[in-house]
């Protein structure tokens, strides 16, 4: 049977990893981490050739120089799917996989919970129901309407195939536009100005790389269409949000649902909070009952993979940032 590495579990509640880790490999050596200032130390002294690592505390903080350091592993398993966090590094010295997929699903959902919390009117109704008061009103619906897509990766599919459901025309951009099951136009993302005033709905699901950062800046959100509804499952710095916020109080984009900021945790001071037309939610569109176990599901099928010698799957590409 070929060695286990030594592992190291970077998350603020291993225990459950532990666990499945236990039995999947009763005797694996490894060792438990819930912060991110006790990790370098822990990398200096146990030597893991494996990191399975979850960003639980944002950005700021995060021991990227201890992961990519001399005595950092060979391999960083990393538990969600967004490794901007991990900056650049050198893929001949370690890899790094993500868990894009997992939560695919769910974020798709979510994005058109969004849709459809304005589509509906449901703060409306809420108003009325609170003053138990019966007013007519329009519902609009999403059929024939049109969706943009800016990312067709996991999610971006994810929330095709959901918009094909509703009867959605579907448009999309990615790195190498290639014809895609659920998307009736896909384009690069050089063409994103162009479809911006096409797009009734608009759903951001790409990963934040030098080349996506500020991708949805002031001119594209002045080129969309009046009226637009958004929603951003990306990470924050891929849409501008002041230019957004300014779009949002003025009424040209209708209505946002934001899962990603700039700063995270958003703070209170932000305009954002203060517009009733704004859904904000602390970047929980992927966290659902069994997400981690999903994600941890993903490193013990590439954890075999490793052990055998073979390809590991959901490799990032540093300079793709996916």
């Amino acid at each position: 049977m070929p060695d286990i590495p030594r592992i190291v579990l970077h998350n603020n509640d291993t225990a459950p990893m532990a666990r499945w880790l236990r039995d999947a490999h009763p005797q694996a050596a490894f060792r438990e981490c819930h912060s991110y200032d006790a990790l370098p130390a822990l990398i200096d002294d146990f030597r893991p050739e494996v990191v399975y690592s979850v960003r639980f505390a944002g950005t700021p903080g995060f021991p990227r120089d201890a992961l990519f350091g001399p005595r950092g592993p060979r391999w960083i398993a990393n538990g969600g799917a967004g490794t901007d966090h991990y900056g650049i590094w050198d893929p001949e010295k370690t890899t790094v996989t993500n868990a894009a997929g997992v939560a695919a699903g769910m974020m798709a959902e979510y994005v058109f919970g969004g849709f459809l919390h304005f589509t509906l009117d449901i703060p409306g109704l809420n108003t009325d129901k609170a003053a138990r008061v019966w007013t007519p009103r329009m519902v609009t619906p999403l059929a024939g309407k049109t969706l943009l897509i800016a990312g067709l990766g996991h999610t971006g599919q994810a929330v095709a195939k959901r918009a094909k459901a509703f009867g959605m025309r579907v448009l999309g951009t990615r790195a190498n536009p290639q014809p895609m099951e659920d998307v009736d136009e896909v384009h690069t993302a050089d063409d994103l100005g162009d479809l911006l005033p096409r797009a009734d709905f608009i759903a951001v699901s790409t990963p934040l790389t030098p080349a996506t950062r500020g991708l949805i800046g002031a001119d594209e959100i002045a080129g969309m269409k009046p009226g637009v509804i958004l929603a951003d499952v990306s990470r924050g710095g891929v849409v501008d949000q002041t230019a957004l916020h300014a779009a949002l109080k003025a009424g040209r984009v209708a209505a946002a649902v934001l899962d990603v900021f700039e700063i995270e945790p958003l703070p209170p001071t932000s305009p954002l909070w203060a517009l009733e037309n704004v859904i904000i939610s602390p970047h929980c569109s992927s966290v659902y009952e069994d997400w981690e176990k999903a994600s941890f599901d993903l490193f013990l099928k590439n954890l075999g993979h490793w052990m055998r010698g073979d390809a590991l799957v959901n490799v990032v590409d540093p300079k793709r940032g996916y």
